[in-house]
């Protein structure tokens, strides 16, 4: 969507100035499903440098992610000074979903740009084999 969706930008926002992790969203991105839970830029951007931190081969990167290395706040996601609407949101413990499976199993770090964003819902959703 070239627009984006105000009420989702509000959730971002929302989920930012609260620091929660506990709000689900379903998005559809291009044609692709992706579900789970919102969390804030700076703690999405802490557990991913804590990933990275552990590989022998993407441990450099971890410092791009950090507080300390995060020079784009302000530029393509949440602001440093808070006043500006959120570009991204922010996936943790979140799958794409193909067919009957979500993918990874176990949850991922997903970054999606709202303006990317052409149906969402809240809540998120599983599969059962059942």
């Amino acid at each position: 969507m070239s627009i984006p969706d105000e009420l989702l930008v509000d959730i971002a926002a929302r989920v930012e100035s609260e620091q929660s992790n506990q709000m689900s969203l379903t998005v559809v991105v291009r044609g692709a499903v992706v579900t789970g839970r919102l969390a804030p830029e700076k703690v999405w951007r802490q557990r991913v440098a804590e990933v990275l931190e552990e590989s022998q081969q993407l441990g450099t990167f971890a410092a791009l992610f950090s507080a300390e290395g995060h020079a784009s706040a302000g530029r393509d996601g949440a602001p440093p000074d808070g006043d500006a609407a959120p570009t991204h949101l922010h996936f943790h413990l979140a799958r794409i979903l193909q067919g009957s499976v979500g993918i990874p199993e176990t949850g991922g770090m997903y970054r999606v740009a709202i303006k990317d964003v052409g149906a969402w819902t809240v809540g998120d959703f599983s599969y059962s084999d059942r």
